[in-house]
């Protein structure tokens, strides 16, 4: 296979041949600030762990992480759980008051759980009450964050643009681990403010994203579920730069509006009732709560946020030592992170598709994960190592982040918004994100002991187990997605899971819909319940 006919090329190929203009300054921008509801959870994973490790806060909590590992383990860990809690309730807001608003609203939320902690001046009731709340929004932002993008985006780039939600989750990781090793390094650990400082630096991102929200354009696709049409079309030219009756937005907008509009004759507005019957008694809405679900299950599994919540623990387990020297190595495992999650965005998840991307990152994870393993059962057994072994024990840390941001890291959240159709997405990524966060608190919770039942080497190998069947799933589960619009998704999912493969290769030409779906759901009428997948 040649260059020109690579996959990269047919897809920059296919980006030229778009309509002009498409690409433009206020479609990144709109982007842009809805990715930036990735960074509170990005932060509060970065700076939390680390900001334990500050003597400062260690006096002022009276907490040792030698015997206090379980109030520890707590002040990192419950914010995941009232996350899944956000992210399920998010759906009651989220079609009722729109995207942005619901945007403003979680982003005000986690300002506020911030502030709490950043006064709760050694009281651990008060500091577990502002994680708690921090939680709340943190998990509502992970839903309409990258639903929000999702609906805004061209069909090419939707991965690449749903990545940008990622990539501010992973920029503010690594500035909230360099925060806190620059608050550790220039401020006195006899003052509060060396603690307090991270966490009130948090509560900047939410006013600055919530300011910038009142610049960018409402959600097409919400606004037409909602009637207002007009506006819809409106909202869509403004986003793709162009004026309200160029063909090519004419006929974009049509295959938003139309299905829209069709399912509101069919079905009539949506209740909690409806919505819910929809996900759970249609046959296609099955298939989608099982892959979103079971990708962040898997996720989770692989081990690699396992990795990222005690890095300065497993980091000690290979030969690093001191709490400069940990904070230091975290800080540049999310840098790695943050640079191979723009790799992944640019050349793999739209370029190649979604499921060679899984193939990669999978594979990486897993290869890393069984020689730390056996790099761990060599020195826990008192035998010697050479420094390169050590080196590469380091180094395949890093190379993990590689497979983690192109695979399970990634798309997950990808799926878990683009995959729903219209009427059924908030209430299906809030789902998703449920289950997300929920199995994210038991893995967090659980890694202490999987790691010390199972003499540390042991839990790599664990980890790399779960990658194995991951692998698996995804080559039999998993259909291939880019290039198709949102609304063209119906196609995959109607047909039984070992023919979604065919249908997902075929080939979609550029500016085009998969008309198939609309029509399938035009004569279908009312929703039935099966009992099969």
């Amino acid at each position: 296979m040649g260059l020109s006919t690579s996959p990269f090329a047919k897809y920059w190929k296919a980006i030229k041949e778009s309509p002009p203009g498409i690409y433009n300054r206020k479609l990144m921008f709109t982007v842009f600030v809805y990715a930036l509801s990735g960074s509170s959870r990005g932060w509060d994973e970065g700076s939390t762990s680390a900001i334990t490790q500050l003597k400062s806060f260690q006096q002022q909590f009276n907490v040792s992480p030698n015997k206090d590992d379980e109030i520890i383990s707590n002040i990192v860990s419950l914010v995941n759980l009232t996350a899944g809690v956000g992210a399920l309730l998010s759906f009651l807001l989220n079609d009722r008051i729109g995207r942005r608003w619901s945007h403003r609203l979680y982003l005000a939320i986690v300002a506020v759980g911030s502030l709490v902690s950043t006064l709760s001046y050694g009281s651990i009731a008060a500091l577990y009450v502002g994680r708690l709340v921090s939680g709340l929004g943190i998990g509502a932002l992970t839903v309409t964050g990258p639903m929000s993008i999702v609906e805004i985006s061209p069909r090419l780039t939707r991965g690449l643009m749903t990545l940008w939600f990622n990539i501010a989750m992973l920029s503010s990781q690594m500035i909230g681990i360099f925060v806190v090793y620059g608050c550790n390094r220039n401020i006195s650990p006899t003052l509060n403010l060396q603690w307090q400082t991270p966490f009130f630096v948090q509560t900047f991102i939410p006013f600055i994203a919530t300011f910038l929200s009142f610049l960018v354009d409402e959600s097409p696709r919400w606004l037409c579920m909602k009637g207002r049409v007009e506006e819809g079309l409106e909202a869509l030219a403004n986003i793709r730069g162009c004026a309200r009756d160029e063909p090519h937005l004419v006929a974009e907008f049509d295959s938003i509006n139309e299905p829209i509009q069709l399912e509101l004759a069919e079905y009539g507005k949506d209740t909690l009732v409806s919505t819910i019957r929809e996900t759970f008694c249609k046959r296609s809405n099955l298939r989608r709560v099982q892959l979103t679900i079971i990708a962040y299950i898997l996720a989770q599994m692989s081990g690699a946020n396992s990795i990222t919540n005690y890095l300065p623990q497993i980091f000690g387990y290979i030969g690093v030592t001191g709490t400069d020297a940990k904070i230091y190595s975290s800080g540049f495992y999310a840098l790695a992170k943050l640079g191979c999650c723009v790799l992944a965005s640019l050349f793999f998840v739209d370029a190649i598709g979604r499921r060679k991307s899984l193939f990669i990152g999978i594979t990486i994870q897993m290869f890393c994960h069984v020689y730390l393993g056996s790099f761990l059962n060599v020195t826990g057994s008192g035998r010697s190592v050479t420094l390169g072994a050590s080196d590469m024990a380091i180094a395949s840390i890093y190379i993990h982040a590689l497979g983690w941001a192109v695979g399970l890291y990634s798309l997950p959240y990808l799926f878990g918004a683009e995959l729903w159709p219209n009427r059924t997405r908030s209430f299906g990524g809030a789902l998703s994100q449920c289950f997300h966060w929920l199995f994210l608190f038991a893995i967090t919770k659980a890694t202490p002991s999987i790691l010390s039942s199972m003499k540390k080497w042991g839990a790599f190998v664990f980890f790399a187990a779960w990658c194995f069947i991951a692998l698996v799933y995804c080559f039999i589960m998993v259909p291939e997605t880019s290039g198709r619009s949102l609304e063209s998704m119906n196609r995959l999912f109607e047909h039984r899971w070992y023919e979604m493969r065919k249908y997902a290769y075929e080939d979609i030409p550029v500016g085009k819909t998969d008309p198939t779906a609309e029509d399938k759901d035009a004569e279908r009428g009312s929703v039935e319940c099966v009992d099969r997948i």
